[in-house]
């Protein structure tokens, strides 16, 4: 039997030699592994059924446990071939050069790992990059998976997620503070202007009353009266809809109530020169 289990099936010279204790040891390892995974897995999503541990912790804890047992893998796998690890020494410069070449890869993994350890942002958080809000579909060891409000997935660098300047709402109040601007023509009720935004906003299922909307006036503009529209909702990722509702109904009430939105206007002043 001990013949059989040291019955070499290939030899890649001195460097690593594949035997028959050794494929067994490697394909057991693979199967506990595999199995303790499963156990995990099903541990952490029975988990967030019960409400002890939220999606985007079970999405992170999955992913560094899978990372880390590939690496468990890839180590006892070269460990049963009996690899010679002086065959990797001339591959040092090559590494070294690759590894400057790769300085901004190597920021985006060490970005991954910190995104999935830490939870500054999880999956199913609505960030915001360079003014554009999204939902965190998938977070990746490199990159991550982001969806718009469109609908169009976009795949980014963890770097960007780290380094750069987020705005995470999810992390915020679940209600938040939105706004609309609104200029109205001089010589209007400005009583019945804040009367008529604040009806607006109260109609809206999607505006909540507590805090209430408020009017502010802002500014005596250069051909209309600015008032801002001030209302809470917790309606983060459709807020666009919200906003755009509010303006429909906005402009209807204005109208029946003979609310003018002014456009900008100039005085032309002509001077007839001397013949």
């Amino acid at each position: 039997m001990k013949d059989i289990l040291k019955y070499e099936l290939h030899r890649f010279g001195d460097n690593a030699v594949i035997s028959v204790s050794s494929l067994i040891y490697i394909i057991l390892s693979g199967l506990v592994i595999w199995f303790v995974f499963r156990w995990i897995k099903k541990f952490a999503r029975s988990a967030v059924k019960a409400g002890r541990l939220d999606t985007g912790r079970e999405f992170a804890i999955i992913r560094i446990v899978k990372y880390i047992f590939v690496t468990i893998f890839l180590v006892i796998t070269l460990v049963s071939l009996h690899v010679n690890w002086k065959v990797f020494a001339f591959l040092t410069p090559l590494l070294i050069g690759i590894g400057l070449g790769l300085q901004q890869v190597a920021n985006d993994l060490v970005s991954g790992i910190i995104l999935l350890i830490e939870p500054s942002i999880r999956v199913n958080d609505i960030v915001e990059i360079d003014k554009t809000v999204s939902k965190v579909k998938e977070i990746g060891l490199r990159t991550s998976t982001v969806e718009g409000r469109d609908g169009i997935s976009m795949i980014i660098p963890n770097h960007m997620l780290v380094s750069e300047k987020v705005i995470n709402w999810s992390s915020n109040d679940a209600i938040n503070r939105f706004k609309i601007n609104i200029g109205v023509a001089y010589g209007s009720d400005v009583e019945l202007v804040k009367k008529l935004l604040i009806e607006a906003a109260w109609k809206h299922t999607k505006v909540i009353t507590n805090p209430a909307p408020m009017v502010l006036f802002n500014d005596f503009g250069e051909s209309s009266l600015d008032f801002e529209l001030v209302f809470w909702s917790p309606h983060l990722f459709p807020i666009e809809q919200v906003q755009s509702d509010l303006r429909f109904t906005i402009d209807a009430s204005f109208r029946e109530n003979g609310i003018t939105i002014p456009f900008p206007q100039r005085d032309v002043h002509m001077i007839k020169q001397p013949e």
